[in-house]
């Protein structure tokens, strides 16, 4: 029923703007002209992962291994998550004490290889957003992965990537359209 009437929602916008635009209009170029509305319904997650700022994220409650947990994640079409910003780190410590009734050490995928000062994104995203606690990352024992939710400041830690821990993964989210 929510299909049909989605559907039916998109027709009409469809129509509206093709009567808009007339017959000698312009051919529209992607992602040109595309209103808020348009953007809300034709862009999702799939069951079970929750959308924000155009990308899917999914707690993942098993505690694994860092490396366990970012295979799991490939699995499902994405890697452990990224953060852009202390909004969308606030928002993914959110959807996950909404799952879990607390504020569990996760694992997010951060983790540093070749030396202990470069870290990097397993997504390949740029790594310039942190929220490391205080004195971290500090390396000890070979703590090369990051898990968030440290501490009574629920922030970073350097850990043993052999260490287990629940992890959040990360995807885009998709075309309803079928892109």
């Amino acid at each position: 029923m929510k299909l049909l009437m989605l559907c039916a929602l998109l027709c009409v916008l469809a129509l509206t703007r093709a009567a808009k635009k007339g017959a000698d209009a312009r051919l529209q170029q992607p992602d040109e002209d595309v209103s808020l509305l348009e953007k809300r319904f034709l862009w999702w997650c799939p069951t079970g992962w929750t959308k924000y700022s155009g990308r899917c994220f999914h707690f993942v409650p098993r505690t694994l291994t860092w490396a366990e947990a970012e295979k799991n994640c490939q699995a499902m079409g994405g890697h452990l998550a990224s953060m852009r910003n202390k909004e969308e780190y606030f928002w993914v410590q959110h959807m996950i004490a909404t799952q879990t009734n607390s504020y569990p050490a996760t694992w997010i995928g951060a983790s540093t290889r070749k030396t202990d000062t470069d870290w990097l994104w397993s997504d390949g995203t740029k790594f310039t957003f942190t929220f490391w606690c205080k004195g971290e990352p500090n390396n000890q024992n070979s703590q090369h992965c990051v898990q968030m939710n440290f501490s009574d400041n629920k922030c970073w830690d350097d850990y043993q990537c052999d260490g287990q821990r629940s992890s959040v993964c990360v995807k885009g989210s998709k075309f309803l359209g079928g892109k």
